[in-house]
């Protein structure tokens, strides 16, 4: 499995910003370096997300809620998502309308991993 390097994940977002506008910056490396782990914990040997489509939606929504960035964490932490998707083989079927929805229901706090792991399964192409 292609994992995403904290490198790449600052150049995504640097991107997004200059494509979308916003500030730039990190805000707390420890929150991004949190969220980029946090698709890969285990607890008592067995993997918190198993599956792609589960490590996908952990990963876009710790970089949501963690808020590691000044500015842009939606559109990161769903670009982020898709990147590793694509990266992995997978590429979900949507409208850009449905990813800021997505967004803005994470950010709202209504929506949880399973949520998005349902989204994604529905989107899956």
């Amino acid at each position: 499995m292609i994992r995403l390097t904290e490198r790449q994940v600052l150049s995504i977002h640097e991107m997004m910003i200059k494509a979308t506008g916003g500030l730039g910056g990190v805000r707390d490396v420890g929150l991004l370096n949190s969220s980029l782990n946090a698709p890969f914990q285990s607890f008592g040997n067995k993997e918190v997300y198993p599956s792609l489509l589960s490590k996908a939606a952990a990963l876009c929504r710790s970089i949501i809620c963690n808020h590691p960035f000044v500015d842009g964490n939606k559109r990161t932490g769903i670009h982020v998502m898709l990147i590793f998707l694509e990266a992995n083989g997978v590429l979900p079927d949507y409208t850009q309308q449905e990813l800021i929805d997505l967004g803005l229901g994470i950010a709202a706090g209504n929506l949880d991993v399973n949520a998005i792991l349902n989204w994604l399964s529905e989107h899956r192409a």
